[in-house]
């Protein structure tokens, strides 16, 4: 098929480049001359584990363009997708307002019968939205379906679950349109969904919020395990086995972050204010996630004493390990807690950028190591690999006190005290 891509973002990029990996001719439309320019030279602007090769087999056998131009996308495309950002508002809510202009780039180039797919992460009802400012553009008399396509990419794994998903959700009153897409995603094997549109935007919210409901679960038992000395990782582990529950999203840690949870979680809640409806229990869920980066700060005061002045070490900004996203990162909620308290940071990531490191006001080290160099305490805030494999004994003789609050329980803290380490993890 051909197919039309709007955004290379993280969901834009992995989208058109793993479509045009399955055979498909895809151009990819973007206002960024300059991440174009870039994109068609083979730079990809995100750090995501095998994208750059999967753009650059798409740049080779000229299935894979990227352009500025909606007309010169649309030409002669079947599906659209509009992988924008929709960012959150003070209130909460999504704004929208990338999604309708990529709604009135599409319809002002659309000719022919195609299908137009919401794969941004939408409230309920923005599937209708796009149709009306189609409609509005277009012909009475000119075919066209807008459809709801959540997607359910992982940073760090997007390529990997692209092509094996746990299900495709495909939102749609249209026969027409459900066909064209249920073809488009047949090879990939996977258990396809296909339902009405709101059912599908909802699904989208309800499965993030259910995950980030049980990382503030996993999170408070966790707390809960440090006041009365249980260990959540062998508390964790009983509970996974059990079937209904599984492991997954069971890891306590200084909450949960990115570009999906936190923002994801505050558009249910504002959606189901604008509905009359009390959600209080995500209400808790958000809340005890903000209440997670003050658990950290305390540990690290446990262990460093006052922080007016303590040279503190972190180890990690991105909100998880193999990607350089940090939009609402926890390593960065406490990081300027830290700062607020008056500790002076110096941190090391492998991936996220010097603009990051300069917008907190925060040193930038070369490594873990020389982030640690006269600190008091060392604070593990992502779980890089590289931090289990360092020589512990070089690190406790740069520090000013060997001090390691684990934020990730990434460590062993049996090991690390027997090298003379103090150590706090969570709920351990």
């Amino acid at each position: 098929m051909r197919i039309a891509v709007v955004g290379t973002g993280y969901v834009g990029l992995v989208t058109g480049a793993c479509f045009a990996d399955l055979g498909h001719d895809v151009a990819c439309v973007d206002i960024s001359a300059e991440r174009v320019e870039k994109l068609r030279s083979g730079h990809i602007p995100i750090y995501e584990p095998g994208l750059e090769e999967v753009v650059a087999r798409g740049l080779a056998n000229k299935r894979l363009g990227f352009t500025t131009s909606h007309a010169e996308a649309m030409r002669g495309a079947e599906v659209a997708f509009i992988c924008v950002q929709t960012p959150p508002r003070e209130d909460g809510s999504a704004d929208l307002s990338y999604v309708e202009r990529a709604a009135e780039d599409l319809a002002a180039n659309i000719d022919r019968y195609v299908v137009v797919v919401n794969k941004s992460t939408v409230p309920v009802g923005a599937r209708d939205l796009v149709e009306r400012i189609a409609r509005r553009r277009l012909p009475e008399n000119l075919e066209f379906d807008v459809a709801s396509n959540p997607e359910f990419l992982r940073e760090g794994t997007a390529v990997f679950d692209f092509m094996h998903p746990d299900r495709v959700v495909i939102g749609t009153a249209s026969e027409r349109a459900a066909g064209v897409l249920t073809a488009l995603y047949r090879p990939l094997g996977a258990p396809l969904i296909v339902t009405d549109a709101a059912s599908a935007e909802m699904i989208k919210y309800a499965s993030n919020t259910f995950l980030a409901t049980k990382i503030s679960f996993i999170n408070a038992i966790a707390n809960l395990c440090d006041a009365v000395g249980a260990d959540i990782k062998d508390v964790a582990l009983g509970m996974g086995y059990d079937a209904r529950i599984g492991f997954e999203f069971l890891k306590p840690g200084p909450g949960f972050g990115g570009s999906c949870l936190p923002k994801d979680a505050r558009a249910l809640v504002r959606l189901a204010d604008e509905n009359d409806y009390d959600f209080h229990l995500l209400r808790g869920v958000i809340r005890v996630n903000e209440d997670q980066h003050g658990v950290v700060v305390r540990k690290v005061r446990k262990l460093a004493g006052d922080l007016e002045g303590a040279p503190v070490a972190v180890w990690g900004i991105a909100f998880k390990p193999n990607t350089d996203d940090t939009r609402d990162s926890p390593a960065i909620a406490v990081v300027r807690r830290l700062i607020d308290a008056g500790a002076i940071v110096r941190a090391y990531d492998p991936v996220v950028s010097e603009e990051v490191f300069e917008q907190l006001g925060i040193e930038r080290a070369a490594g873990p190591i020389e982030a640690a160099e006269g600190a008091r305490a060392v604070v593990v805030l992502t779980e890089w690999n590289e931090f289990r494999w360092l020589d512990f004994e070089r690190l406790k003789g740069v520090m000013q006190s060997p001090a390691i609050i684990d934020a990730r329980n990434l460590l062993d803290p049996h090991s690390l005290r027997q090298h003379g380490f103090a150590y706090e993890g969570i709920g351990r």
